[in-house]
């Protein structure tokens, strides 16, 4: 039987084990607030609940029927305990601007926010297929031709971005979903240059965030950062692992060089049959240097002929 907006009472559930916005992961078997959704309950008017699709620790992440739109689509719920936080209705607010100010055919789609309702929430295209990291997971590192033309679609994204004053922060395995073209998703912790350069915490997911995002010490976060997390992510794509591997028990560590090992070392060698010009824009994608990154235009035209070359055999 459905429930209206106004009867859904607040749960407690164990949270899937996803990455937080400050780069940790949410720990397995930790208890977070749930709505406790089910098929048929209302979010907000004429829009209701198909089923659960996972969360983390701000949201629930939800498929629901849309009246208006007369279309399935996601959304984003705040969690109880957070939907009179003050710092997760900002983030609520940046993500739905820059999901209406941008649009790019290898970028999700926005199509609305709600903050005043009891569940505060964005509703955003619904993808099919799967995430790159679950397709890893799933079958291990991809051929260079399927990988190849993944990586052009999100440096073309990237490099809009960038043209449009915007640093994601946040490219990683599992916010690129596997479509036609592949999408580059999540923008909740999307800034705009000046935003990102005036950060003083690291943003990002710890394995793929550039050293300047670890450290901002080191220097202002910008569009570069964004190469660094494409590059860490074709080098995941194709060796199986992220390029900065961690030993165990450092995910929680107070000492950043231990826990961000981009911040003392070079990343591990990639597979020796990848083409050499290949191995070669990968480990210029992940310098320590932000200067000494190619653009995301520069990589895109470094894989242009490396995706032509492999013709028809190409994803």
């Amino acid at each position: 039987m459905s429930r209206t907006a106004a009867s859904v009472e607040p749960q407690t559930t164990v949270a899937m084990p996803v990455d937080d916005r400050g780069g940790a992961r949410v720990g397995r078997g930790r208890v977070r607030p749930t709505w406790g959704f089910v098929e048929g309950d209302a979010i907000a008017e004429g829009r209701t609940v198909l089923r659960r699709l996972g969360g983390g620790v701000r949201y629930e992440v939800l498929l629901v029927w849309d009246d208006a739109r007369f279309a399935v689509l996601v959304a984003k719920v705040l969690r109880p305990d957070q939907r009179e936080d003050p710092a997760a209705w900002r983030d609520l607010r940046r993500e739905a601007d820059a999901l209406q100010r941008l649009a790019h055919p290898s970028l999700v789609r926005g199509f609305d926010v709600v903050l005043d309702g009891r569940f505060p929430h964005l509703l955003i295209e619904h993808l099919e297929g799967p995430t790159l990291l679950a397709l890893l997971e799933r079958h291990g590192p991809l051929p260079p031709e399927q990988a190849l033309p993944l990586a052009l679609h999100v440096a073309a994204a990237l490099h809009y971005l960038a043209g449009e004053d915007t640093v994601h922060l946040d490219v990683k395995p599992s916010n690129v979903v596997m479509g036609a073209p592949p999408r580059l998703i999540d923008l909740s912790v999307t800034r705009s240059c000046a935003a990102a350069a005036r950060l003083r915490r690291p943003v990002g997911t710890d394995a793929y965030m550039a050293p300047e995002q670890c450290d901002p010490a080191r220097g202002p976060a910008g569009p570069p950062a964004d190469v660094f997390g494409l590059g860490a992510t074709l080098h995941h794509a194709l060796a199986g692992r992220p390029p900065f591997p961690r030993p165990a028990g450092a995910r929680g560590s107070a000492d950043l060089a231990v826990r961000l090992p981009q911040l003392v070392r070079g990343p591990e060698r990639l597979p020796s049959a990848l083409p050499p010009r290949l191995a070669e824009l990968i480990r210029a994608a992940l310098d320590a240097d932000p200067a000494a990154r190619p653009t995301a235009a520069a990589f895109a035209a470094g894989l242009e002929p490396l995706v032509a070359e492999l013709g028809p055999r190409a994803a």
